[in-house]
């Protein structure tokens, strides 16, 4: 697949059909979330894959309030993502330069996994509005770790929509801002 069609296929899918992923697949969007580039190569991330239906639910129980996330719940695999430790020129590079490359890194190992879930035909969803302290118990991950991040995955019941976004004018511009 080209990756301009890739791009305008990936997007945030909020209904997933009754069927599970395979683990080859799931390995895939890994593989390819473990070959994303990160500040002086930290790979400050790993994901907890969590595809135990009952622990899943658990987990996108965590999600649901206010009114969202209820489709969580359809999904049939969720992955956590937990933010590590930076290596010290990483962390030096963010305190020195004021920016949190971390969190950049994180936005770019999670947009790489889901362009291979959209690749492989899977639905995702990343969402960040979720009981982390719970989450953090179930998947029994350290008190002091982070973990900024979901993803729901599986294969989407609904049709790929076309994309609302700015004009490219508003977006960019060329020498000035």
């Amino acid at each position: 697949m080209e990756f301009s069609t890739l791009v305008k296929q990936r997007q945030s899918d909020r209904k997933y059909e009754a069927k599970a992923v395979e683990k080859e697949k799931i390995l895939q969007c890994l593989e390819s979330a473990r070959l994303a580039p990160s500040a002086n190569n930290s790979q400050p991330w790993k994901f907890v894959v969590v595809d135990q239906p009952e622990l899943k639910e658990q987990i996108a129980e965590c999600a649901v309030s206010l009114g969202l996330n209820k489709f969580t719940h359809q999904a049939p695999v969720i992955v956590a993502l937990v933010m590590e430790k930076v290596n010290l020129l990483s962390g030096m590079g963010s305190v020195i330069k004021d920016k949190e490359f971390a969190l950049l890194d994180l936005g770019i190992v999670v947009n790489q996994f889901c362009l291979q879930a959209a690749e492989l035909g899977l639905g995702s969803c990343i969402i960040g509005w979720f009981d982390e302290p719970k989450v953090k118990k179930l998947l029994n991950i350290p008190a002091k770790k982070r973990v900024p991040l979901l993803i729901t995955l599986g294969y989407p019941a609904s049709k790929t929509r076309e994309k609302i976004r700015k004009k490219l004018e508003e977006i960019s511009s060329w020498n000035s801002y």
